[in-house]
């Protein structure tokens, strides 16, 4: 059974870091390309960054870019992202999705079949 589990999520103050880990269990990561989503109470779901099964293709959110970075580690089977000078509009529930195939509009996250269940991230001091 294809399972992907979030971790990493707590409360930090502003500019603070974390590091969020998506472990995958029940197929092999490195068929994927993965991404990463957060979504606020009360706003859409945002992508918030993309890498692909070699890690040669990453892509971010304007509103994440130089602060936020996206790995992987195909031998764990598990794909990270990097979060440094958070600030509170960044709190929201992180989810992680792979996909088969990446395309130019994959922050609408139609590219990604299979979801986490998220973690929670608060920004706030």
């Amino acid at each position: 059974q294809l399972e992907l589990v979030e971790s990493g999520g707590g409360l930090v103050q502003p500019g603070g870091s974390l590091r969020l880990s998506c472990a995958a269990s029940g197929f092999r990561l490195d068929d994927y390309n993965a991404g990463w989503f957060r979504q606020a109470p009360g706003k859409e779901r945002e992508g918030v960054s993309c890498i692909s099964r070699s890690s040669i293709i990453t892509d971010y959110a304007d509103s994440v870019k130089g602060r936020f970075t996206v790995s992987r580690d195909n031998a764990k089977n598990t794909v990270y992202l990097q979060m440094n000078s958070l600030k509170p509009e960044d709190t929201a529930v992180y989810f992680c999705a792979v996909a088969p195939r990446l395309t130019s509009r994959w922050q609408r996250g139609g590219d990604f079949g299979s979801w986490g269940q998220g973690t929670q991230v608060t920004v706030s001091s």
